[in-house]
């Protein structure tokens, strides 16, 4: 275990200042993320040096399409998150406990050297969740020329997020609908955390946008346009990617159809610059 950052001290209680979960933790107990434990009124994060998978990918499928779009990235991830999506797509990793190979911040940056890699994404589960790990790569990354890329629901708060942001070179960020009402009965969660990270990032450092559309739950046309003219305003450019939900984890409504996704990118097409479809192969 390492010591973490971001809380403080309530009695034998722990407040974890990570994310805007806040979790107030008892002794022995973890966090909503399953990997942030109070040890002797001491927060300690026990995924240090985990990952559960590291793999070569292509940058689009992250998705990137406008950061190094042809390069390959190496992809770490951690065995943790700190929301609860009904419908998770990666939910063996993000909420079950799984397997996962030791490797320091060091180490990564060796296997980065030796096998000329040149970007590192923290992905497949929420990389905040792992934050000491990532903060201490990205800067010995950072430092050598080898760029750290997040793939995040942008759950996080201002003060660790400022923290990281100087030595990360790209995100896509997770926008899961544009109401309040969803992020908290189906993601345990908030919208405005969320738009505050956005707001934070997108003239710092290279973001893109991913928003899962799930018929009948997300994609009422008015919250839509809520969602595109939020982007619209921040940056016409910032590329957004509308992908395909698929039935998963705890939810089983039927899965979005390509008509319903190719028309939602034809609406976002009037207020956005760079539109595609996320994970289905047609026109876009």
């Amino acid at each position: 275990m390492k010591k973490a950052l971001f809380y403080e001290k309530h009695g034998s209680l722990i407040k974890c200042n990570l994310c805007p979960n806040y979790c107030l933790i008892p002794t022995k107990k973890t966090g909503k993320c399953r990997k942030r434990v109070n040890y002797n009124n001491v927060l300690y994060t026990e995924n240090y040096c985990k990952t559960i998978s590291m793999q070569l990918d292509p940058m689009r499928k992250k998705p990137l399409y406008y950061f190094n779009e042809n390069d390959e990235i190496l992809s770490l991830g951690a065995n943790s998150c700190n929301l609860t999506c009904l419908y998770c797509q990666n939910y063996t990793s993000s909420q079950l406990e799984c397997a996962t190979t030791y490797i320091t911040p060091k180490d990564l940056l060796k296997y980065c050297q030796k096998n000329k890699i040149k970007h590192v994404a923290f992905t497949f589960t929420e990389p905040f969740t792992w934050f000491e790990f990532i903060y201490e790569s990205a800067q010995l990354l950072y430092y050598n020329q080898i760029s750290t890329v997040l793939i995040t629901n942008g759950y996080v708060n201002k003060e660790p997020l400022e923290f990281i942001l100087p030595y990360i070179s790209a995100m896509n960020i997770d926008l899961k609908a544009f109401t309040e009402h969803f992020y908290v009965e189906i993601c345990g969660g908030h919208l405005q955390p969320v738009l505050d990270t956005i707001r934070s990032t997108y003239s710092r450092t290279h973001i893109e946008i991913t928003f899962l559309m799930i018929e009948n739950l997300n994609d009422n046309i008015d919250e839509l346009f809520k969602m595109f003219s939020f982007i619209r305003d921040l940056n016409p450019d910032i590329p957004l990617h509308i992908s395909k939900y698929f039935p998963n984890y705890l939810m089983t409504r039927k899965t979005t159809s390509s008509e319903t996704i190719n028309r939602t990118v034809d609406i976002a097409k009037t207020l956005l610059h760079k539109v595609h479809t996320g994970n289905i192969f047609n026109r876009y």
